[in-house]
C-alpha cells in the first residue's frame, strides 16, 4: 500500500477523526453537506460519539467526491497520544483493505499527528500470504493507497520518514520471523543480510571453521547437532564520525529450536521458527538505519544457529569452553540462546569499543509469565542506558520493564563442575538468565539484555497494527534510541 501525504485529495474511501462528543469535525463538513447532511446524521442517529475504537462506514449518493466516509471515534483529544493515532491508522486499513475500493484518505491533522497516523495505516497493512496458492480475489487487499492529509502536507511526510525506515524494519523482522525454518536456516538468514549491502550496510560472515579459530565454543556447540551450518552475521553502518566508537547490536538466531537433546514437548512446537526474533529484530533496526542514512556508527551482530537432537547434538552433563575462556557446564540443552549470545557478546567487546551493547533474545519463558504479552523485560548495568530504552519503548509503543538483578540470582549459576551452568533453576529464571549473559559482559560497558519471549509474536487478541503472527517487534524501538541518544 502506497501512502502519500497532502493538504487534500479525493478518494474512493473518505476518511475523518471525531473528537469524543466534539460533533463532526471541520474537514468533513464539505462532504456532509454535499450528501445532504448524511455524515451528521450518523452522529446524531445512532450511539457513534467519538469514543475509541468506534466507526461509522456510510454509503454516499452518486456524483459525491468519495464512494465511501469512514468515521473513526478519536476519543478525547487530550488523551490522543502517538500510540492512540497509530491505533487509528490501523483501524482504518483493518476495516477498508479488503472494501473493494482501491483508494482512501484521512484527515489527520497537524504534520505529527499525520505521521503517527500513516504508521499505524502502514503497520496494519503489512501481510504475510506468500505461501498461500489458492485466495481468491476477495481475500485479497483491494486498497492500494491512503492519501493522509495534513495541515502542512510537507512537514508530516518529512516527520514520517525516520518512523517509516523503523517501519520497513518492522515489516523485515516480522518476515523473517514469519518464514518457515525449511527456508530461513542459519545460512540462508546471512544470504537476507548480505542483500541489504545495497542500503550501504557492510556486511561480512563468519562460518563454523572461523568461529572455531576465534574459540567460540559455546555457540558452535548449540549448533553441532544440525547438519546446517551455524553462522555469525555482523553489519556495520558507518553514518557517524570516522573512528568514533559504535553503538552494538547483538541478536539470538536460533532458526529452528527443539530443545536439543531436551527436546521440547511435541505441542507447538513450530512456533519455535520464531526463536530468532532477537537476530530479526537487529537486522530490521539495522536496515532502518541504513535506510534513513543514520548520522551514527551501529554495528548489528547475529549469532545463527538451529538446536537440533543428533548423535552429535551436545548433552546435559558437557563442559564447553566459551569464546572468553569461561567454562559452561550444560544442564539443559534448550537454555541454548545464551551460549549462542555469550560469544558475540564477546566477540563485539575484543573487536568494537562499545559505547553501548543492547541484546534481544526470546530467551525465556519465564518472562512471559512474569510480563505477559506486552513488555519485554529488560536487564541492565546502566541506570541511564534503562532511561533511555524505557522513554524510546514508550515513544513507540514497543515497551520495555526493568526486572532486578543482583548477585542473590547469579549464586544460582553455581556448577560443581565447571566456572557455571547453563540454568538456575526454575525460581527468577529470566533473571538467573541475564546473570549469565552479565558475565560475559567487561567491567565499565554500558549493556542491556531485552528478553523478547512473550513480544516477538503475540498469542489471543491483538492490535489492528499487529496483524500477522510475528509482530516484528524491536526496530523501531532500536531506531527511536538510537536517534534519541546518539545522533
Amino acid at each position: 500500500m502506497k501512502i502519500t501525504f497532502a493538504e487534500s485529495a479525493k478518494a474512493d474511501i473518505a476518511a475523518f477523526i471525531v473528537d469524543e462528543g466534539g460533533g463532526l469535525p471541520a474537514a468533513a463538513t464539505g462532504l456532509d453537506k454535499a450528501s445532504g447532511g448524511l455524515l451528521s446524521e450518523a452522529l446524531e442517529g445512532g450511539r457513534f460519539d467519538g469514543k475509541t475504537g468506534q466507526q461509522a462506514i456510510i454509503v454516499l449518493p452518486k456524483g459525491s467526491d468519495a464512494r465511501r466516509a469512514v468515521l473513526l471515534g478519536g476519543g478525547k483529544p487530550k488523551k490522543r497520544d502517538a500510540r492512540a493515532l497509530e491505533t487509528l491508522g490501523g483501524n482504518l486499513v483493518k476495516a477498508i483493505a479488503q472494501s473493494g475500493f482501491k483508494s482512501a484518505s484521512i484527515a489527520a491533522g497537524d504534520a505529527e499527528s499525520a505521521a503517527r497516523v500513516a504508521a499505524g495505516a502502514k503497520l496494519a497493512a503489512y501481510r504475510f500470504d506468500t505461501y498461500f496458492t489458492k485466495l481468491k480475489p476477495d481475500q485479497k487487499p483491494s486498497l492500494s493507497t491512503l492519501t493522509v492529509i495534513s495541515e502542512d502536507a510537507k512537514a508530516g511526510k518529512a516527520a514520517f520518514a525516520p518512523i517509516d525506515a523503523a517501519t520497513d524494519g518492522t515489516y523485515l523482522a516480522r518476515d523473517l520471523v514469519n518464514l518457515p525454518p525449511n527456508v530461513l536456516y542459519p545460512e540462508s538468514f546471512a544470504e537476507r543480510i548480505k542483500e541489504l549491502s545495497a542500503l550501504g550496510l557492510e556486511v561480512e560472515v563468519l562460518g563454523e571453521k572461523q568461529m572455531a579459530k576465534l574459540g567460540m565454543g559455546a555457540l558452535l556447540g548449540v549448533g553441532q547437532g544440525s547438519v546446517k551450518e551455524s553462522q555469525l552475521a555482523i553489519m556495520k553502518w558507518n553514518g557517524g564520525k570516522p573512528g568514533d566508537d559504535p553503538v552494538i547490536l547483538v541478536g539470538k538466531g536460533v532458526c529452528f529450536d527443539t530443545g536439543g537433546i531436551s527436546l521440547k514437548p511435541g505441542l507447538n512446537m513450530e512456533n519455535m521458527r520464531g526463536d530468532m526474533g532477537g537476530a530479526a529484530a537487529v537486522t530490521g533496526a539495522m536496515r532502518a538505519l541504513a535506510q534513513r542514512k543514520a548520522k551514527v556508527n551501529v554495528v548489528g551482530l547475529v549469532g545463527l544457529v538451529e538446536n537440533m537432537p543428533d548423535g552429535n547434538a551436545i548433552r546435559p552433563g558437557d563442559i564447553l569452553t566459551s569464546a572468553s575462556g569461561q567454562t559452561i557446564e550444560v544442564q539443559n540443552t534448550d537454555a541454548e540462546g545464551r551460549l549462542v549470545l555469550c560469544d558475540v557478546l564477546w566477540y563485539a567487546q575484543e573487536h568494537f569499543k562499545p559505547k553501548a551493547i543492547v541484546d534481544l533474545a526470546t530467551l525465556t519463558g519465564a518472562i512471559v509469565i512474569s510480563l505477559g504479552f506486552w513488555h519485554a523485560g529488560m536487564f541492565t548495568n546502566s541506570d541511564d542506558l534503562a532511561d533511555e530504552l524505557t522513554k524510546a519503548g514508550l515513544a513507540e509503543n514497543e515497551r520495555v520493564w526493568r526486572m532486578p538483578m543482583g548477585p542473590e540470582y547469579d549464586n544460582l549459576l553455581k556448577s560443581k563442575f565447571a566456572d557455571m551452568r547453563n540454568i538456575g533453576g526454575s525460581a527468577g529464571g529470566s533473571i538467573s538468565a541475564a546473570q549469565f549473559l552479565k558475565r560475559f559482559i567487561k567491567d565499565g560497558v554500558k549493556w542491556a539484555h531485552l528478553d523478547i519471549a512473550g513480544v516477538a509474536w503475540v498469542e489471543g487478541e491483538k492490535a489492528s497494527t499487529d496483524p500477522s503472527w510475528a509482530s516484528g517487534y524491536g526496530p523501531r524501538l532500536l531506531e527511536r534510541w538510537i536517534r534519541d541518544n546518539y545522533e
